[in-house]
């Protein structure tokens, strides 16, 4: 395994996020749920993996993708929680149906 000194660590799969200790706020994933992470806004993307039950994830950005329907409603908007990672925002408690982060480009 490579050192690295920035914020990051290493996953079981081999890509790295960002520590914990990073002062990005975390929201829960719906309680009860394993949500899939998927490489981009959809379905039709591939699965990078699956978050455990009550895990919380950041939301680094936000993107309009496909419509799904959650515990907390149904959203187009996909949560940006690392790099090429999404996941749907109606299964994320942000406490809004609107955006919460910046869109990403």
């Amino acid at each position: 395994m490579e050192e690295h000194t920035d914020s990051t660590t290493e996953a079981a799969d081999g890509t790295f996020e960002a520590a914990a200790t990073d002062d990005v706020t975390r929201y829960p994933i719906a309680p009860g749920y394993r949500v899939n992470v998927r490489r981009g806004p959809g379905t039709q993307y591939g699965i990078v993996r699956t978050l455990p039950y009550g895990m919380k994830v950041p939301v680094y950005c936000q993107k309009p993708g496909e419509w799904v329907t959650g515990p907390y409603g149904t959203s187009n908007l996909w949560d940006n929680i690392a790099n090429g990672q999404f996941v749907s925002d109606a299964y994320v408690h942000t406490g809004s149906d609107g955006y919460i982060a910046p869109r990403c480009d």
